[in-house]
């Protein structure tokens, strides 16, 4: 038989997705890896779903979603983004996921090329690579809590071939969140290279210290994609409702490549994320207070064991340094999860930065942090004393 095609064949298989699938076959393990809201989707979004299932709201729809949706999120991007936008510049999507295919392929040729953050999440790269566009990595520097620091250095990377840089704030894997300075300078940088720039802001309400900014507020040319999900938000991952914020010329472009891949996002999913907008936001404050709450116990325990490097301010992740055990992250994370029952995320999987590092999620209960960080601090002494 002839081959498969090239270019998905030679896609790395994401690293998280490979511990969850070894730790799911463990069945008193302890999830560390898992990055989704361990939280119920609140109820009244449920029951907006089930209403519209009953209602006979279970058709095709627009390829950019529904209007009514659209609408709300152009007064929840005035509101809480500081952004003044019109339906025309929003894109529903399946989940955020679909948004950075969209918001990719809208704007990168196969063979030009995508500046991507270094640790970042793996999805970034996966999506450039399945169609031959090419990925180039910028630093994100330890030192100064996983930001973008260097900016002479990032002007290096860039080539005739460079067409877009992809920036993720708060962050996944770090949870760092950009001040706005770093933010400004970034659209700086897009636009003294000419650059699109795709900003990944899904975890934009899970923010412990600072604040989140919109890059798209410093953007006066449209050079600007805004990535937005209701997932973390509001404990929605299974919904996958996403959308996409950009110019007209480029929403336009972006729902023409809907029709051949997704048509439009679930009728019923997207009745569930208007009522999200139009619901009670406690339920996103109590989630993001159990979350610092974790953050806090997980970053005690690794100061007791002296493992501690940073703090992280935003989304629900931390970095932990394992270059003292003379492993890489992979045969680490593979190797903790056999002996210690816990499973945490290799940081290789986000980018050569990572190696150095395992990912932990604070989305789980206080009690399975509280032990699994135990078991992996523990694990880490073990091995630096082999």
């Amino acid at each position: 038989m002839k081959p498969l095609a090239r270019n998905p064949s030679s896609m790395p298989v994401s690293g998280i997705r490979t511990l969850m699938a070894l730790a799911g076959e463990m069945p008193d393990c302890l999830h560390l890896e898992v990055g989704e809201p361990d939280f119920p989707t609140p109820p009244h979004i449920v029951e907006a779903a089930c209403r519209a299932a009953r209602d006979g709201f279970t058709r095709y729809t627009p390829n950019a979603g529904i209007t009514p949706l659209r609408e709300a999120l152009v007064e929840k991007l005035r509101q809480e983004n500081g952004l003044a936008v019109s339906v025309e510049n929003i894109t529903i999507t399946s989940g955020a996921v679909n948004a950075i295919f969209a918001a990719i392929f809208s704007t990168v040729d196969p063979d030009e090329e995508v500046l991507l953050p270094d640790p970042g999440w793996p999805n970034f790269e996966l999506v450039p690579r399945c169609y031959g566009a090419k990925v180039v990595r910028y630093s994100l520097d330890k030192e100064q809590d996983f930001t973008p620091a260097d900016f002479d250095a990032m002007d290096r990377l860039v080539s005739e071939k460079t067409k877009a840089i992809v920036v993720n704030s708060p962050s996944n894997p770090s949870g760092s969140v950009f001040p706005p300075e770093t933010v400004k300078r970034l659209v700086e940088f897009a636009q003294r290279h000419d650059l699109y720039l795709i900003s990944d802001e899904t975890y934009e309400d899970i923010v412990f210290a600072g604040q989140h900014i919109s890059p798209a507020r410093f953007d006066a040319e449209g050079r600007v994609l805004g990535l937005f999900s209701f997932s973390k938000s509001y404990a929605m991952t299974g919904w996958r409702v996403g959308y996409l914020v950009a110019s007209a010329e480029i929403s336009s472009v972006a729902r023409k490549i809907h029709e051949p891949t997704i048509s439009c996002v679930s009728s019923i999913s997207q009745a569930a994320a208007l009522a999200a907008l139009q619901g009670p936001r406690h339920y996103i404050s109590e989630m993001v207070t159990a979350y610092r709450r974790r953050r806090d116990l997980a970053v005690e325990i690794l100061k007791e064991y002296d493992l501690f490097s940073y703090l992280p301010q935003g989304a629900f992740y931390t970095l932990v340094d394992i270059s003292s055990c003379g492993m890489n992250s992979y045969s680490f994370a593979r190797s903790l999860l056999a002996e210690r029952k816990v499973a945490v995320a290799p940081g290789e999987t986000f980018g050569p930065a990572g190696g150095n590092f395992v990912r932990v999620s604070f989305s789980n209960s206080d009690e399975t942090i509280a032990e699994g960080m135990r078991r992996l601090c523990e694990y880490i002494h073990a091995r630096r004393s082999r």
